[in-house]
């Protein structure tokens, strides 16, 4: 093994996400230098998720700190990986799982294993001077490096932000062929709608949810579709724009119920909700979370001809997906690193979904850092969509400018 592959040191340290709590920033030091990674965090996180480790004391920032996860990076995986190989990904994750020996990596904590695992990967292609994305193509054995189209999502509702609307996010998916004309059509629709929401509810209506959408004051699903329809009449672009809606429905599910502000639903009826709304809308290509993570039977008798996407059914984790399948509960699946918490494992995930002929919608989580990882990991496994909050923002924008770039280098 060359000196410059091999780990000399693992250390972490606390940071604030895009929301102001407690994360953590992840170094690996290799011969060839210092690489880190930071770790995001999920407000709306489905009750299957590998386990974050939040240190519970009180008098830190409200009990959310991540002093624990720092100190299970610095002081048991750092020593156990000193001297490995960074290129051996599989080997390095397998061992913080040994390490962890839970179901659910509740130990160590998915959010510590999950810094380590990114910043791993992200040593292995530096040390090589290859791009992360190429890295991560040879890792998940792909060849069909391309550029996944964008969901935007502009309008945020449920768990992201503090208004009326139920469903959590609304995405805008322009139809271009390049990924920059895509962006630059979605920067258009938003500023759009931010004037349209001004002028029809008031200056608050611009107050952003935690994803860089708009959390204007609406009750109902037809109406932020509504308000997307007029913004996109308005900027009249060139392609036609899809949507796809986060239902997010665990949120509001409850001993069998679906409990809304537009009434409580079984999920026959929000079935029949769904297929109206989809009918005055055919826009609308995907719903994520269309019911709740436990409820089988709701996404069983389910029928739709676009995207049935499961992310908090399936956390990116194979054991899930593979009942999913046996079930045939979805045809879709959110991919999001930190819920199984290793590369590896995520990797696994996504070549499950290949096989089973499932979309990919590779995603951010609410509290973001900076960190472009996700974008060169969509590109590098040949992710068919990609959704990282509104074009707006600076933890947003740094996952969306890096595929612009990656767009470029592809073209070259």
């Amino acid at each position: 093994m060359a000196e410059k592959y091999k780990i000399k040191k693992v250390f972490a340290r606390e940071i604030l996400d895009s929301r102001g709590n407690p994360t953590l920033e992840v170094g690996v030091a290799v011969g060839a230098g210092d690489f880190f990674a930071g770790v995001p965090s999920g407000a709306s996180t489905g009750v299957y998720e590998a386990a974050e480790l939040r240190d519970g004391d009180l008098a830190r920032y409200g009990g959310k700190g991540v002093l624990k996860a720092v100190a299970n990076v610095n002081s048991i995986i750092n020593p156990e990986l000193i001297g490995m190989d960074c290129r051996r990904q599989q080997e390095i994750d397998q061992k913080m799982r040994e390490i962890d020996a839970t179901p659910n990596k509740v130990r160590l904590g998915a959010n510590a294993m999950c810094g380590v695992s990114l910043a791993i990967a992200r040593a292995a292609a530096g040390s090589q001077k290859t791009p992360l994305y190429r890295y991560v193509a040879k890792l998940a054995k792909n060849k069909n490096v391309a550029l996944p189209k964008p969901c935007f999502n502009v309008i945020n509702g449920g768990a992201h932000a503090g208004g009326d609307l139920d469903f959590q996010e609304f995405m805008i998916m322009p139809q271009a062929g390049k990924f920059i004309d895509n962006l630059r059509i979605a920067s258009e629709v938003y500023h759009q709608l931010k004037k349209d929401l001004v002028a029809k509810y008031g200056k608050s209506s611009a107050n952003l949810g935690d994803e860089g959408g708009f959390a204007p004051p609406l009750n109902a699903p037809k109406e932020a579709l509504d308000c997307l329809c007029a913004a996109i009449a308005i900027v009249q672009p060139p392609v036609p724009v899809k949507f796809i809606i986060d239902v997010a429905s665990s949120q509001f599910f409850n001993s069998g119920k679906y409990n809304t502000r537009m009434g409580s639903f079984d999920g026959a009826n929000l079935a029949g909700f769904y297929a109206q709304l989809i009918s005055q809308y055919p826009q609308i290509i995907g719903l994520e979370d269309p019911f709740a993570e436990d409820d089988w039977a709701g996404w069983q008798g389910f029928s739709f001809t676009g995207m049935v996407i499961g992310d908090d059914l399936l956390v990116t984790n194979p054991q899930r997906m593979k009942e999913a399948k046996e079930k045939k509960a979805c045809n879709a699946m959110i991919l999001k690193i930190n819920q199984i918490g290793t590369v590896s494992e995520a990797l696994e995930a996504a070549a499950l979904a290949k096989n089973y002929g499932w979309k990919i919608i590779v995603s951010h989580r609410s509290g973001e850092t900076n960190d472009d990882f996700i974008a060169d990991f969509a590109v590098g496994i040949g992710a068919d969509f990609i959704k990282t909050g509104a074009p707006a923002r600076g933890e947003r924008l740094a996952k969306y400018n890096r595929l612009a770039k990656i767009e470029i280098e592809l073209n070259e």
